[in-house]
């Protein structure tokens, strides 16, 4: 996210004007705008005019709106947000009080206002604004005849592309049926990584299989890179490394990231902190089950007696409609911070995240044991 102009209050009022310039930007911007916040930006309205002949003529113009916020649609396929409100700018064209939908597109700036920039807010701006606060992986995630080729951000994992081929059996007089089949599908899947995958923004690009299939590609891969002179796969061959997985199919991301090899080239980035903190977690909840916890009551009750060492929470829980639940939750994570303790606030987008999601969205694990938590109703 590029920051032009930051004009703000910390933990008061103030405006940034800021232009998202990646899929994961718009992700951020999806969680910085709240209900009640207004936006300013460009947009296109239709317009009725009075015509020579007596009629109306509709005419589309670009005009400046700045709207209050009644609600944020993220279309992540589009790779656009739609901000809907109540125009409060004073124009020519749109009355005050009018109804309209902003759409903010990557490398088109807007003015996002608000009555109070907390905590989270500003550290979501600072990520935003941190170049190095991504993870930035690329995944060939296959089995024989299916890829999914997907980018993993700061927040966000997109499916780039995916790839199905149908592939004869092995046996018997199909083996030459099959060969073909196979190298056609090796093919397609070679021309979605060279269209997908930038070795200037990822850090590593990882071939994950069930057997032999990931050896198979990257060797096609490495020959075919020589014999056409493919420079990026050339240069960078160091940076494409492999992984085991029971499947090609998408769930089976978990498994990429669980890898010590993988873990290593991305160790310091946000994802890979989020995959950690999650195994840490379910790791105590089988061996010490009174040093985890999870659901918003008993998270509360632990942080009303300083026991939390690692908060896990969702950033799905601060998109609450309603002020006051995203105000307790962005207390809670600044309280366990000034306590000492560890936050990580997880990306829905993210395969961790989603994991999270299935298990309330909060869960922390514990300095000292609780048993009596247990006894609490959920």
């Amino acid at each position: 996210m590029k920051i032009i102009r930051k004009d703000l209050v910390p933990r008061g009022p103030g405006s940034v004007k800021m232009v998202p310039e990646e899929a994961d930007d718009l992700w951020i911007a999806y969680n910085l705008i709240a209900e009640g916040d207004s936006v300013l930006a460009s947009t296109v309205r239709k317009v009725l005019r009075e015509a020579a002949s007596g009629g109306r003529d509709a005419e589309r113009v670009k005009l400046k709106l700045e709207i209050k916020v009644e609600g944020v649609e993220y279309d992540k396929e589009g790779a656009v947000l739609r901000v809907r409100g109540k125009n409060v700018l004073e124009n020519d064209h749109v009355k005050i009080g009018a109804f309209h939908t902003l759409e903010i597109e990557l490398h088109r700036p807007f003015v996002l206002r608000k009555d109070i920039w907390d905590s989270l807010a500003l550290d979501m701006l600072h990520q935003a604004a941190d170049p190095t606060a991504s993870a930035d992986l690329a995944v060939v995630l296959m089995q024989e005849g299916l890829a999914h080729i997907m980018l993993i951000g700061r927040s966000l994992t997109l499916t780039r592309s995916r790839i199905e081929v149908s592939i004869p059996r092995k046996h018997g007089p199909a083996i030459a049926g099959y060969e073909s089949a196979l190298k056609k599908f090796f093919e397609n899947v070679l021309q979605a990584f060279l269209k997908h995958v930038d070795f200037n923004v990822v850090r590593c690009a990882v071939i994950a299989s069930p057997g032999f299939t990931k050896d198979q590609f990257h060797s096609h891969l490495l020959l075919e890179a020589e014999r056409k002179q493919l420079r990026s796969i050339i240069e960078n061959k160091s940076r494409i490394i492999l992984a085991h997985t029971t499947s090609g199919y998408k769930h089976s991301l978990k498994e990429v990231l669980d890898a010590p090899n993988v873990m290593s080239m991305i160790k310091d980035t946000k994802a890979a902190q989020e995959v950690r903190a999650l195994e840490e977690f379910f790791s105590m909840l089988s061996n010490d089950p009174d040093r985890a916890c999870y659901g918003p009551k008993h998270v509360e009750v632990a942080h009303e007696r300083m026991a939390i060492q690692t908060l896990l929470i969702t950033d799905e829980l601060f998109r609450s409609a309603d002020v006051a639940t995203r105000q307790k939750y962005v207390n809670l994570v600044s309280s366990v911070k000034d306590s000492g303790g560890n936050t990580h606030i997880f990306s829905s987008m993210h395969v961790s995240g989603e994991q999270l999601g299935q298990l309330t969205g909060i869960a922390a694990v514990l300095r000292f044991p609780l048993p009596d938590l247990e006894d609490i109703e959920m």
